[in-house]
């Protein structure tokens, strides 16, 4: 049972930068109380980090020498805090997927924008905002390779990333389909995606979207294709501090609002269905329907009570 939240106070968004039909929506934010200091400083114009990646497309992922972060939810966090707390400045911290609990756990960061999973052993260390993205496990191989099925993978090399949820969906497969092939561990995308470009393994195991995004950013994205049934399907959120409820009450609140005005629907389609940079290629990800459910029925239910709700 999650801890009961207390009533606070609105005001109305009024002074924030951002996109000319995010101003349409009149969105209003939580504002802070007393016994709150975290959104007290930020909302007096502290700094809040935002936890970022590099190669993490089209969630988050850095554009051009200067490391201009973008992505679904990198912006998704960015409109967040200027709803919460107009005044604050925003500072990126490059994650990855080893050190993203331990640095919101111990407020070095204070948001991770980047896809991660809700789960319930992740739960003892940060909080987690409403579901706002549906990832399905799949495979990325290259078009000229016959592999439809995981069934498919037995006696082959598979990459996976290091601290990824898909690695322990992969593993229970196998086990649960009495099949083996040699895991090959990378620490990020771009590092298991060349194993696959450089004929080192046979399939990338790996969120669909984040699939796609690697796909898109590579040499000869015509090359590769995602393949395979789909073996896990996965709630994603933001997460923050779990020390103060009153920032997870803020947070779901404005997540709330952007699902009511529209706002989440347009950010997904900007960043799956619509051409992006740097490449300017689209990933053709349409939002599934186990997402529409989730944005029709808000919640924060982990993966493993997650067919409950699915």
């Amino acid at each position: 049972m999650r801890t009961p939240m207390k009533s606070v106070a609105k005001f109305s968004l009024t002074s924030v930068a951002v996109s000319a039909a995010f101003f349409a929506s009149a969105l209003t934010a939580v504002a802070a109380t007393p016994d709150s200091p975290t959104l007290q400083r930020w909302q007096a114009g502290g700094t809040v980090v935002l936890g970022v990646r590099e190669s993490a497309a089209p969630m988050s992922y850095a554009l051009g020498a200067n490391e201009k972060f973008v992505g679904y939810h990198t912006e998704l966090c960015e409109k967040v805090v200027h709803a919460i707390a107009p005044k604050a400045k925003l500072k990126y911290m490059v994650l990855t997927a080893q050190n993203t609990m331990p640095l919101i756990h111990n407020g070095t960061a204070d948001f991770n924008c980047a896809s991660m999973t809700n789960s319930l052993k992740r739960q003892d260390q940060v909080a987690f905002g409403l579901t706002t993205y549906v990832s399905e496990v799949r495979m990325a191989v290259a078009k000229s390779n016959p592999i439809s099925s995981f069934k498919q993978l037995d006696g082959k090399k598979v990459a996976a990333i290091t601290g990824t949820t898909a690695v322990q969906i992969l593993r229970r497969y196998a086990a649960d389909n009495g099949i083996q092939f040699q895991t090959l561990m990378a620490k990020d995308h771009f590092e298991a995606f060349l194993l696959l470009e450089s004929g080192r393994v046979d399939a990338f195991v790996l969120d669909d979207n984040m699939l796609a995004g690697v796909i898109a950013q590579s040499k000869k994205p015509q090359d590769y294709k995602i393949a395979g049934e789909v073996i896990g399907a996965e709630p994603i959120a933001i997460q923050f501090s779990k020390s103060d409820p009153a920032i997870k009450q803020a947070v779901d609140d404005v997540i709330r609002q952007l699902i009511a005005n529209g706002e989440i629907e347009r950010l997904y389609a900007k960043w799956f269905t619509q051409p992006i940079a740097p490449k300017n290629m689209n990933l053709n990800l349409p939002m599934g329907i186990t997402l529409k459910k989730m944005l029709a029925q808000p919640n924060d239910v982990p993966v493993e009570q997650f067919d409950s709700v699915r």
